[in-house]
């Protein structure tokens, strides 16, 4: 018996009451996306993804309306975030069942230079930038100063995150991931960040730069057990896909795997399915936030979206009678908004497999957490074993 947990990271359904602290009133990334791309989903619509309810619009559904069918077979519904803030650890640990209070801490005015001075003097080279800015803008601005000096180029956005940048023709890779190592150790306490994020890159022939598939997170652990320790300890698989492990640090996860793309991620996801383990496969696909979201190229990301609903028959041709499919994201990432980072936004699920309801409504949930409550009980039977969520096994099993 698996649940299948898959990330579609960023694609949120509609700004959340509270957007406008965030800077981020009217963000709807899948609304937008659709009002620049015609996006064909025939799978993603037959599991309910239009049909979701959207009270505050006057269409009454997400994007307008414009993707429901008349009879969905999935369960569908979308959910608020408890959590302070909209970064990817924020919405990963609130759907694995922990609040996060306070928001990590960020900084839009570069890191403090007492930090960045321990930086250079622990890792034996200079930095360059220490800036908020786009990851694909910055290595053509810096890339030709840190290709001639070997200093590696130090960014954030308006996540906290500590981003490294090199050309791994000058600082080899194995060495970026040391640099991120040391400044992951300097970054607690008064300095505080959520993650370090490993940002290697090539360039070609053409002098194009483009960083590669060797993205490597550094992340903080969670401060209490998730549903990934429930799972785990209850003698179940629990089996990371994409950045999962790096989200929680490794944290109640029993085996993991690297991927390179979507589509990589979705292939392993079906491999993973076929093995022979019970618990829980969680999957993210990062393409969706990370070359579309936060590049703002909403034709893009449709397409990324069309790519993954084209394979969606494959996944849930692979469960089996007792595996259940739950389809989520962690946050928003409106391609039409102001900026470059995420928004503050309602999530979908939606949900399929043998051992569940067709066509079952959820409404809107008021936390992440009800999924992760969900999936715990469902493979293990108990209730209430995270700090926050509430199951909703009882409304949607057949």
């Amino acid at each position: 018996m698996k649940a299948v947990l898959v990330i579609m990271d960023s694609l949120g359904v509609g700004e959340l009451p509270d957007a406008s602290r965030y800077s981020d009133a009217g963000a709807d990334t899948l609304g937008h996306i659709l009002d620049n791309y015609p996006l064909d989903i025939p799978n993603l619509r037959r599991l309910g993804i239009g049909n979701i309810e959207r009270p505050e619009d006057p269409s009454g559904l997400v994007a307008g309306g414009r993707l429901a069918v008349d009879a969905p077979v999935g369960v569908y519904g979308r959910l608020a975030e408890q959590s302070a803030g909209k970064d990817t650890i924020t919405g990963h640990w609130e759907i694995a069942g922990i609040e996060t209070e306070v928001p990590f801490k960020t900084y839009h005015n570069g890191f403090p230079q007492e930090l960045m001075d321990e930086f250079e003097r622990r890792i034996g080279r200079g930095y360059l930038g220490n800036c908020v800015a786009s990851g694909t803008e910055i290595i053509e601005e810096l890339g030709d100063e840190h290709e001639t000096t070997g200093k590696v180029i130090v960014y954030t956005s308006a996540d906290s995150v500590f981003q490294i940048a090199a050309n791994t023709d000058v600082v080899p890779l194995d060495e970026l991931y040391r640099i991120c190592e040391i400044a992951r150790e300097l970054l607690v306490g008064e300095y505080s960040c959520g993650r370090v994020i490993a940002r290697p890159y090539v360039k070609g022939p053409d002098g194009k730069r483009t960083r590669t598939a060797d993205r490597h997170d550094y992340a903080v652990s969670p401060p209490s057990d998730t549903i990934l320790d429930v799972i785990s300890g209850a003698g179940q698989t629990v089996y990371s896909i994409g950045k999962i492990r790096d989200i929680f640090n490794g944290k109640g996860i029993t085996e993991a795997v690297h991927t390179e793309s979507n589509d990589d991620g979705i292939t392993k996801t079906i491999e993973a399915i076929e093995k022979d383990f019970d618990g829980l496969i969680f999957t993210n696909l990062v393409d969706f936030d990370s070359k579309y979201g936060h590049r703002r190229d909403p034709v893009g990301y449709g397409q990324a979206i069309e790519a993954f609903d084209r394979r969606l028959p494959e996944i849930l041709a692979a469960l089996k009678d007792d595996d259940i499919l739950i389809i989520t994201a962690d946050h928003g990432n409106d391609p039409v908004h102001a900026g470059f980072d995420h928004t503050r936004e309602y999530i979908f699920c939606l949900m399929s497999g043998k051992a569940l309801k067709e066509g079952y409504d959820l409404g809107t949930r008021r936390t992440y957490a009800d999924i992760g409550a969900t999936i715990a009980d469902y493979l293990t039977g108990r209730k209430g074993a995270t700090e926050i969520g509430e199951s909703f096994l009882d409304l949607i099993r057949a």
